[in-house]
């Protein structure tokens, strides 16, 4: 059966500089994470060559550079990452932005670094 999951019982991380991930839900079909990147930080270019992602914010600004552009995504916003698509998680405003990254499948052993 069972149980809910929250920050407070899931499995912790880091990662990058000073970031933090959650997993809320680690399988091989479903990947949720819920992660925050404190002001100022981001991640490196990457790509998945299987996976689907969807990134929805929970709270601040979480810049997503995605195929040439810059999007600025606020509270309650998300954001769809192809399979193959370059893209570049940072935060985008001032304090930690927090959101959750949903996979499908899961990222694990699908991820190259890449320029954007």
């Amino acid at each position: 059966m069972s149980a809910p999951v929250s920050k407070a019982n899931a499995d912790h991380y880091l990662w990058g500089d000073g970031c933090d991930g959650w997993q809320l839900l680690a399988r091989a079909d479903l990947h949720v994470i819920h992660e925050r990147i404190p002001e100022g930080v981001g991640e490196t270019a990457h790509r998945h060559d299987v996976a689907r992602q969807l990134f929805f914010v929970l709270s601040g600004s979480l810049g997503m550079e995605l195929a040439g552009a810059t999007h600025l995504l606020a509270p309650h916003d998300s954001l769809e990452i192809a399979p193959g698509a370059v893209h570049r998680a940072f935060n985008g405003g001032a304090g930690p932005v927090e959101f959750l990254v949903i996979s499908h499948p899961s990222t694990r052993g699908d991820r190259r670094d890449e320029t954007l």
